[in-house]
């Protein structure tokens, strides 16, 4: 297609849907299970705030595992979170019917991933990013990569980005910003 301009990338400024990953992204990616054999995995505060900063300034949040258990289960509820799917092995259809859910549209949808499971989700969205401690070729198929290691707060730094593109960082930046939401948000 000799002289036509291909199709510029998403902006964090569009984003409307942020689908994440949760095992190496939300969590370090480590399982434990305690002596019943029930699954405990440790969640980042700072990546909650986020997602209910996220929330309450417009841009939905939706919850993608390959794994489904209680734990995560109660993690999302405690979040609010009310877009997600659990024990999905397609994630890039999984994505296409959560931007439906959601009512947006590819370029405004951005996912977070860590591992090869991700990649058909980081094809359906308009942008990709990897956490920092992804394996090289998962970070290969990224539009970004993030700083943060999963589990240590990926998943805030992205947030974050997306907040400040969209002229909304008064909302973590300051005492008074943040006091526009902080009877609306857990961690």
């Amino acid at each position: 297609m000799a002289g036509e301009t291909p199709a510029a990338l998403p902006v964090l400024a569009d984003i409307k849907l942020v689908i994440t990953d949760v095992d190496g992204v939300l969590t370090d990616g480590g399982i434990y299970y305690d002596a019943t054999g029930e699954c405990l995995k440790r969640f980042h505060v700072r990546d909650g705030l986020g997602m209910r900063l996220l929330e309450e300034n417009g841009v939905r949040v939706a919850v993608l595992s390959g794994r489904d258990s209680p734990t995560l289960r109660k993690r999302v509820a405690d979040l609010g979170i009310t877009l997600y799917q659990f024990g999905v092995k397609d994630k890039h259809g999984a994505c296409r019917e959560l931007m439906a859910q959601a009512g947006v549209e590819v370029n405004q949808t951005v996912c977070i991933g860590d591992d090869s499971i991700d990649l058909p989700a980081f094809a359906a969205c308009g942008l990709s990013y990897a956490v920092a401690d992804a394996p090289v070729y998962v970070q290969a198929c990224a539009s970004a990569v993030l700083v943060k290691e999963g589990g240590k707060g990926a998943f805030r730094e992205l947030a974050d980005a997306i907040l400040v593109a969209q002229g909304k960082e008064h909302v973590f930046g300051s005492a008074e910003g943040f006091s526009t939401v902080m009877g609306r948000v857990v961690q």
